[in-house]
């Protein structure tokens, strides 16, 4: 009988990558602005970091982000149908590009539980963002300027500025989110 092969969890390919390039976690902090604390965290498994965190993590590792996301996109075709969702505290993702391989756009599903915050270290990376409303109502900080939307509002903003997205409804929020990256 075959064995199958485990794939290494997300943290585990970042130490993985980052060691084979001979990187020092001081040097990675110094690309991103993340705290060494925080990748070391997510290098052990500690926290699942959100997309805007893997995709500066990848552009300074200068790998595609689907190298991180590896175990995630192949579960993902599998799961063809149900869709895959990566679960970090109160809200999820489901990658819409997973094949995006060094391209400037990804694109993701964002889902964000009822009457919270979309909770992460940082809501800012270089580039610029869209997000476009499918279900629920979502307040949108950009810098000191709030925006509501409803279903079928959009916005695009400068991501470098700091943001936050909260879900005001009483259901689950649905956004597809496209993040550019130079």
């Amino acid at each position: 009988m075959a064995s199958l092969k485990k794939e290494k969890p997300m943290g585990k390919r970042l130490k993985d990558t980052r060691a084979k390039k001979g990187l020092s976690l001081d040097y990675l902090a110094n690309e991103t602005g993340f705290s060494i604390d925080y990748i070391s965290r997510i290098e052990k498994g500690g926290i699942m970091p959100p997309v805007a965190t893997i995709l500066r993590l990848s552009r300074a590792l200068e790998i595609d982000s689907g190298v991180l996301l590896k175990k995630e996109r192949d579960e993902a075709d599998k799961k063809k149908l149900k869709g895959f969702k990566e679960r970090t505290e109160a809200y999820s993702y489901q990658t819409l590009t997973p094949d995006a391989v060094h391209k400037h756009l990804k694109a993701f599903k964002v889902f964000i539980d009822p009457v919270s915050d979309h909770k992460s270290v940082s809501y800012q990376h270089e580039g610029e963002e869209f997000i476009y409303v499918l279900k629920g109502k979502l307040e949108v900080t950009v810098g000191d300027n709030k925006t509501v939307l409803d279903p079928e509002n959009s916005l695009h903003f400068n991501s470098s500025i700091i943001h936050k997205l909260r879900n005001l409804s009483s259901e689950k929020a649905e956004m597809v989110v496209v993040l550019y990256t130079p």
